[in-house]
């Protein structure tokens, strides 16, 4: 498949590509800079766009089966404003129907998952504060994406309550809203193994216009 993966400068979307590019799949880098941009595997191809801008998502796009949202709701390295992840979903909805697009899969938080019935987990006691805005905007997004009324199929995929380093298994669990733990009490899931369980939604979609969460 040709896949447009936006965001691709950062941890989770390397991941993607690799597992993406590994199963011999195309994948275009969609970042901000691309003349500053250092691609970290020869075989993506790496152009200018910015995944904000309806227009600018519909060009690079053109010929892609699916898109990959990866954008980030923190600031660039750079010292780039953070994007809003709400406004990219329109943004991203609205380009991927101009382009012919029918996919969208977007690398989601886990903020928005719930722990219980009605409580999200970025609502639970101890959730860090410095994090609840980027989880409350990921969250916001996930709205924009459930009352989208276009055509493009859309899947948003949330991780375990952490997300990190780890072996790629090639093994997870797959849940709906609920966050997944594991028989110890811990949710987790490596950066590797997420990559795996998106290519896969990818391949074989399971989740049509819905969120789902992954972890072991």
């Amino acid at each position: 498949m040709k896949i447009a993966l936006f965001g691709a400068g950062g941890t989770v979307a390397r991941s993607i590509a690799r597992e993406a590019l590994a199963r011999g799949h195309e994948v275009t880098g969609v970042v901000r800079d691309a003349a500053s941009f250092h691609s970290f595997d020869d075989r993506m191809r790496v152009v200018g766009g910015d995944g904000t801008d309806a227009a600018s998502i519909a060009r690079v796009s053109a010929g892609a089966e699916v898109i990959v949202s990866a954008l980030s709701p923190r600031p660039s390295p750079s010292g780039r404003p953070a994007s809003s992840l709400a406004g990219a979903a329109r943004a991203l909805l609205a380009g991927a129907q101009e382009a012919g697009v029918k996919r969208l899969v977007v690398v989601g938080g886990a903020g928005s998952l719930d722990i219980a019935p009605g409580t999200m987990l970025l609502d639970s006691p101890g959730f860090p504060d410095a994090y609840k805005s980027e989880a409350a905007e990921s969250k916001r997004s996930l709205d924009v994406y459930r009352a989208s009324k276009n055509d493009v199929d859309w899947t948003f995929v949330s991780p375990a309550e952490e997300i990190g380093p780890g072996p790629r298994t090639g093994h997870y669990r797959r849940g709906d809203d609920r966050v997944l733990f594991d028989a110890t009490g811990k949710s987790f899931i490596s950066f590797d193994d997420y990559a795996v369980a998106l290519v896969d939604e990818i391949e074989h979609p399971t989740h049509p216009r819905a969120r789902m969460t992954v972890a072991y």
